[in-house]
């Protein structure tokens, strides 16, 4: 199952010549000593994929009866013990524990919401449903029409059960007929349907949309964008715009958040720490380069005057490289 997760423009690779066994020893070596060894940890779970280090975490629990996680949160502490813990669980099971912190205790973190739930595949989403109910004995559908309303909850639910067609395949007729759909639930009434946009953005593919915003250009003499914009608010409407990001080009989308993460007073490590695990083995190196090209600044730079000490090693270490 683990291909779900893995792209071809990570930053993190299978680790060659690789031992569970040596890791795992190395590992629980570097925890018990006097003084934690940080060095040692930060090299060995960052230079391992998350498929190897679900491996170290089997081996120290057969060779030590413990749980590698809880060990970790035992003996750091901070940013860097969030992100190491990271480093260690399952892609499904990171990802529906984000989607709980964002919906837990006082206020909702909609953007976090937004983010998870426009970049996951349809498979991926599945994975994450599962692990979220295996976690909190609760669905996610359950927790996010607790927590949110109206069309943005109607839109979210309909993402969150991972029904977005994923055939790389466009159907130009398709794309004619719900650009007009659009056009019609929008621009050319009184008042918007809602439902329509609901219905498009979230289950069309994304290659299906981006023909489909060229037909809406086409029809309407505007931009997908400033008709979602002048016609909807909210947070629903901060949804849409994020699908449509993504089907153009999702990439480009991320690294809009980790600019919003890194930018001004205070680093916001909850979302900076998302997208560099969770991208690290799929498509950071494509977010590395929109980054650049947008901002005129690496990644690796933003990371360096904005966090420090081992937390800032372990990022630059994922992160991969300056450009």
């Amino acid at each position: 199952m683990a291909s779900l997760w893995v792209g071809h423009r990570g930053t993190v690779h299978d680790y060659p010549g690789f031992s569970p066994s040596v890791d795992a020893e190395a590992i629980r070596k570097a925890i018990r000593g006097i003084g934690t060894d940080e060095k040692t940890l930060i090299s060995i779970l960052t230079e391992r994929t998350n498929a190897q280090r679900q491996r170290i975490v089997q081996e120290y629990q057969a060779a030590y009866g413990k749980e590698l996680k809880d060990d970790l949160k035992g003996d750091l502490s901070g940013h860097f013990k969030q992100l190491m813990v990271a480093l260690v669980t399952p892609p499904a099971v990171f990802d529906a524990k984000q989607l709980k912190k964002s919906m837990r205790g006082t206020g909702t973190s909609e953007h976090a919401l937004i983010e998870i739930l426009t970049t996951r595949t349809s498979r991926q989403m599945k994975e994450i449903s599962q692990a979220y109910y295996t976690a909190y004995k609760k669905s996610l559908g359950d927790d996010i029409s607790s927590e949110t309303s109206g069309d943005f909850r109607k839109a979210l639910l309909t993402l969150a059960d991972g029904r977005r067609d994923e055939s790389l395949k466009v159907d130009e007729q398709l794309a004619k007929k719900d650009a007009q759909i659009l056009y019609n639930a929008g621009e050319n009434r009184w008042g918007t349907d809602e439902d329509k946009f609901t219905e498009i953005l979230c289950l069309r593919s994304f290659p299906q949309l981006k023909l489909t915003f060229d037909e809406y250009r086409n029809i309407s003499q505007k931009d997908i964008e400033d008709s979602i914009k002048g016609e909807l608010s909210g947070h629903f409407e901060d949804l849409l715009l994020a699908i449509v990001h993504c089907a153009r080009n999702m990439p480009a989308f991320l690294a809009e958040r980790l600019h919003q993460a890194l930018k001004g007073a205070g680093t916001d490590e909850f979302t900076l720490n998302r997208i560099m695990v969770s991208r690290s083995e799929m498509d950071l190196l494509d977010i590395r380069a929109e980054f650049k090209k947008h901002y005129g600044y690496s990644v690796y730079s933003a990371i360096k005057s904005d966090t420090s000490g081992d937390y800032e090693i372990t990022l630059l270490k994922i992160c991969g490289g300056d450009d």
